[in-house]
């Protein structure tokens, strides 16, 4: 009879961060029963991914194991952690749990995929716990940057774990619960066999701050302004939405939410009871009848999304609203790896507006919702495991993190993407390597990572597109006036002629020479073709372009 493990298996956020999903198994090996925990996203660049709309774990890998999966757990509200929901269900059809404001915004998203959102069970704070197969799970309350940020209590046969989500050591976090050294202690007073643990701020070396110490560096800077006052920071920072607008009011301001996800946010906040005192909001409607040194709005796109508010305002008007010179726009936030340059140009238009832009390179205006260094460190202490596994981190952040527990006396497993630990044994070790990858929501439809759709359009963008049309005769023998179309190429080549004639030229005197055989063979006739193509493009402009070649074979009449 084969004997039951325990094992760990991050599909994605081990390694980068974002696009979280992480499973855990317990059983005889191939048989494990399974939790799958938090279903996220990454956003998209047009580096590295033009066109597509969101990213999602290959959930592959799960697919031919439907029936072992005791149930999805989400530990917050945060898009990489909740965002694939809406998305993968459809494929998982599994129940989902989650603490009420995070089950409240997952509802949505089925609703807004025509899914059944009685499928999302809200679930009690620790010490209650929900049995999963061999498994029960508990929410743990965590401070983060997001209201009902929960830790999972993982127990299995083989020992309890605790996976961390994403959190910071706050006791006073405006908004949400506070982190509650007791009842950490409490999880852990029986024996942690495994931490999986946050390792976004690794390398902060000071002590993490609270989001207490935010609002009164916010009140003199809202007063001194002139003119309009806009702020942008994350949607789902409910407690800096609520410090921000306060700041508005306490300066004599009406205050006018902009964007979808920031009403959305605060609506499922006060729907839940979360949010009990927010300032009275206004329309953009009404905003823009007010003058404007009695206005804030407070907008979405602290990260230069090109489609949300504050990317709007810097290009010209949004809701009737237009910023002037003398207004001040504050990015109350950090602005995340990989969308500098989107945000600096956002920053740029408003300079020219004649905008002050006000950042945070300070530290006054955002604090950050992950635990640095020494928090971690208190983490450590307080579970006191026998195994550290970082996650939520690029590779040297894991990797940081397990020399960090390894100096704190623990053992500490990097386990990227598609690693499989077994936990069960007396030291954890590497089982298997799955293939993990990417899904692209690319319009309405998923595609995979290495289906080739993303791979030609940027091979189309970084070398332009030809297409050519040939005929052949029912005797194989090819028609005159081949045809040449391009896109994404200079016109004219360096000595003045038109490129696409010096195509065709080229292909009318290749072509001419084609024996039958070749004629007749569609493969050998279009690498002809596109040989040709490329080496005229090559020699003329230096690209080497995507070619499409029609071939019309005209039968006999």
């Amino acid at each position: 009879m084969a004997r039951d493990r325990l094992i760990y298996l991050p599909l994605g956020g081990a390694g980068e961060i974002g696009m979280n999903a992480y499973v855990y198994g317990y059983g005889p090996e191939g048989k494990e029963r399974l939790i799958l925990v938090d279903l996220g996203i990454a956003f998209p660049d047009m580096d590295t991914t033009p066109g597509v709309d969101i990213i999602l774990p290959d959930i592959g890998w799960l697919m031919d194991k439907l029936d072992r999966i005791e149930g999805v757990f989400i530990t917050h509200g945060h898009e990489d952690h909740v965002g694939g929901v809406g998305h993968l269900f459809p494929r998982l059809k599994q129940t989902i749990h989650a603490r009420k404001f995070t089950a409240n915004l997952a509802r949505r998203k089925l609703q807004e995929k025509g899914q059944d959102p009685k499928k999302v069970i809200t679930a009690e704070p620790y010490p209650a716990m929900i049995d999963a197969g061999p498994f029960k799970v508990g929410f743990l309350p965590v401070s983060h940057s997001i209201p009902e940020s929960n830790a999972l209590v993982i127990d299995t046969p083989a020992g309890r774990i605790i996976h961390t989500g994403d959190f910071k050591i706050d006791r006073s976090p405006v908004v949400g619960e506070a982190f509650d050294d007791a009842l950490w202690a409490e999880a852990a007073k029986d024996g942690v066999r495994a931490l999986v643990c946050d390792s976004t701020n690794v390398f902060s070396k000071s002590p993490g701050r609270s989001e207490a110490e935010v609002k009164p560096n916010l009140v003199p800077l809202v007063q001194g302004a002139t003119g309009m006052f806009v702020a942008t920071t994350f949607a789902s920072n409910v407690a800096r939405l609520k410090s921000l607008a306060d700041a508005g009011v306490a300066a004599g301001r009406s205050i006018c939410l902009m964007g979808r996800a920031m009403r959305r946010m605060t609506e499922a906040a006060m729907e839940e009871g979360i949010l009990t005192d927010f300032p009275k909001t206004i329309s953009p409607e009404d905003a823009a009848s007010l003058p404007r040194e009695n206005l804030m709005l407070i907008v979405t796109g602290s990260q230069g999304e090109r489609r949300a508010a504050s990317a709007q305002l810097s290009r010209g008007k949004y809701f009737g609203m237009e910023l002037k010179e003398g207004d001040t726009f504050l990015f109350s936030s950090k602005t995340i790896p990989g969308n500098e340059k989107d945000v600096a140009r956002i920053m740029n238009n408003l300079s020219e507006m004649g905008v002050d832009v006000v950042t945070d390179d300070d530290g006054l205006y955002h604090v950050s919702g992950h635990a640095n260094r020494p928090d971690l460190e208190t983490v450590h202490q307080i579970t006191d495991p026998q195994v550290v596994i970082p996650m939520h981190g690029e590779h040297r952040h894991l990797r940081e993190h397990a020399k960090l527990a390894n100096t704190l006396g623990r053992k500490g497993v990097v386990a990227p993407n598609g690693t499989m630990l077994e936990l069960s044994g007396n030291a954890p070790k590497v089982v298997d390597h799955v293939e993990t990858g990417r899904t692209y929501l690319d319009g309405s439809a998923l595609v995979g990572q290495f289906d080739g759709v993303v791979r030609d359009r940027i091979r189309m963008a970084l070398n332009g597109h030809a297409v050519v049309a040939v005929m052949v005769d029912d005797d194989d023998e090819i028609l005159e006036d081949t045809w040449v179309d391009l896109r994404g190429l200079p016109d004219v080549a360096g000595n003045g002629a038109s490129l696409a004639d010096m195509m065709e030229d080229h292909l009318a005197s290749q072509l001419a020479r084609v024996d039958t055989r070749t004629a007749g063979d569609d493969e050998k006739l279009e690498a002809l073709i596109v040989k040709g193509v490329r080496k005229i493009a090559q020699d003329e402009v230096g690209k080497r372009p995507e070619v499409t070649v029609l071939i019309t074979r005209l039968a006999a009449e």
